[in-house]
């Protein structure tokens, strides 16, 4: 059997696919991006047609490069954007309003009558999740009260709701199958991580009719054939997982007491619990990191969410820089002396503050105040909220100490904010070779189900290290730096 695989990484601004050979190196890599939509203040929407467009021309350009044809191909592995919202026609295929995003707050009303009616502790104790307009579930609600006549065509069974994970397999195999994975249902509000299955009393509460539900399976499953109008073969698809516990499983971090940071849009930090469903007392979330065989490992959970969506803040709208990719030269130019910190509550601030009316705010301006400082206080917010994140998850849950953080995301290729990731933390920051650790996890999956890649001690073996960051920043500087961090955070917070 051929060990190609291709994985499709569908992410927030951009969709991309990647074809890795049977030693788990790329051959070939499509992406393009898409369109963000604000509708209104708060809102973020995308064209559901446009993923799917940018998700085709990447998979037929990944293969493309690598020089292979869909024969060549063993399987497919999908992850994605998590939350994100997809309401379609099952007879059409056809999505009956514009995804809704994970960053999208337009729910925030809706998530407040329900904490104040009690709601939250019946939620946490069967979701791990917080009352949030992060989660689908609100989401769903909104379009089936939004769109004329959805309720009703839900009810009927007309309707298929699905995150990406879904909508993509859907679309693969021609509307044949209408299904999910378990890292992707825990996201939704909607699905007990302690029965596995969506749960009725959590139905009833947030008024979404079971028959719009896609079938719940493991990450390493069988979740139909993508038709052969798609590539020009057919090709199993064997694998999917939202896109934070794809890369924890990119990473390796099999072992109960790993943890992995990406950075991208946003910055996500899970934290291997093993089959301890940690309830934590810090606002993290409990959460499936991947179930396998049937058998669920859980995760402690940190989410942020604008991390690189400060940069592209700065880039677009500020017109500070016009390459991302400027920051790390730019930084160094930087005042030492310089105390602005920028607190991107763009969307609110998640954990552990989850504050859904904080915004963004800079502090600490001076007339010397220029371009490199301002990139310096978004590249260090970075870590000082991740430092949030870790302070947290150290009180929760008593294997989190010692921790060695492996990281990935676009971010990470920036040597200095990995550095000061590792000063403000106090812990070693571990960059692998390969950085697209999301699509590896997923073709991992993918792979591995298909017998084409090896089992997890095989997998483990061959994650390999690019550079190891280590601290270097003296303790009192360092507890200077935090708290200006966490007083600019107190000023910021509305709750």
């Amino acid at each position: 059997m051929s060990g190609n695989i291709l994985a499709i990484d569908q992410g927030t601004t951009s969709s991309r696919a990647i074809v890795f050979n049977d030693l788990q190196q790329i051959v070939g890599i499509g992406k393009m991006e898409f369109t963000q939509h604000f509708p209104a203040s708060g809102w973020v929407e995308h064209v559901p047609e446009e993923i799917w467009a940018t998700c085709l021309w990447s998979m037929k350009t990944a293969l493309k490069k690598a020089r292979l044809t869909a024969s060549d191909i063993a399987a497919i592995g999908i992850t994605n954007q998590r939350e994100t919202t997809i309401v379609w026609d099952r007879a059409t295929g056809k999505a009956i309003h514009d995804a809704i995003v994970w960053q999208d707050r337009r729910t925030a009303r809706v998530t407040d009558r329900l904490k104040a009616a009690g709601h939250e502790k019946l939620v946490t104790r069967k979701t791990g999740l917080l009352l949030d307009p992060y989660f689908s579930a609100t989401k769903i609600g909104w379009i089936l009260d939004n769109v004329k006549g959805a309720r009703k065509r839900a009810e009927r069974g007309e309707l298929a709701f699905g995150t990406v994970d879904s909508y993509l397999i859907w679309r693969l195999t021609g509307g044949k199958v209408h299904a999910t994975d378990a890292s992707n249902a825990c996201r939704t509000l909607l699905y007990n991580i302690a029965t596995g299955d969506w749960d009725d009393e959590l139905l009833a509460l947030f008024n979404v009719p079971r028959a719009m539900l896609p079938e719940v399976k493991d990450n390493a499953d069988d979740f139909g054939m993508a038709e052969k109008s798609v590539l020009g073969a057919t090709i199993p698809i064997r694998g999917a997982a939202g896109d934070q516990q794809a890369a924890t499983i990119g990473q390796a971090c099999f072992e109960p007491g790993m943890m992995k940071s990406t950075y991208g849009t946003g910055c996500f930090a899970l934290l291997n619990t093993g089959t301890d469903m940690v309830r934590s007392k810090n606002r993290l979330l409990t959460t499936v990191a991947y179930r396998l065989n049937g058998k669920t490992t859980y995760a402690l959970e940190g989410a942020i969410f604008v991390a690189g969506a400060s940069v592209q803040w700065l880039r677009d709208k500020l017109h500070v820089f016009e390459d991302a990719a400027e920051t790390d030269t730019l930084v160094k130019t930087s005042d030492p002396a310089s105390e602005v910190y920028l607190v991107p509550a763009f969307v609110g601030l998640g954990a552990p503050w989850w504050d859904t009316d904080a915004r963004g705010a800079i502090y600490g301006l001076t007339r010397n105040t220029g371009a490199a400082d301002l990139a310096r206080a978004a590249l260090e917010a970075v870590a000082y909220q991740t430092q949030d994140l870790l302070s947290a998850m150290r009180k929760d849950w008593k294997g989190a100490q010692g921790t060695v953080l492996r990281v990935d995301g676009g971010m990470v290729a920036s040597d200095w904010t990995m550095q000061f990731l590792s000063d403000i933390l106090d812990v070693p920051v571990d960059r692998p070779a390969i950085l697209e650790t999301t699509a590896l996890g997923a073709a991992w999956l993918a792979g591995h189900k298909v017998g084409a890649w090896p089992d997890m001690k095989g997998f483990s073996k061959r994650w390999s290290l690019e550079r190891q960051f280590t601290p270097s920043m003296n303790t009192a500087t360092r507890k200077t730096k935090l708290k200006g961090w966490r007083d600019a955070v107190q000023r910021t917070l509305t709750k």
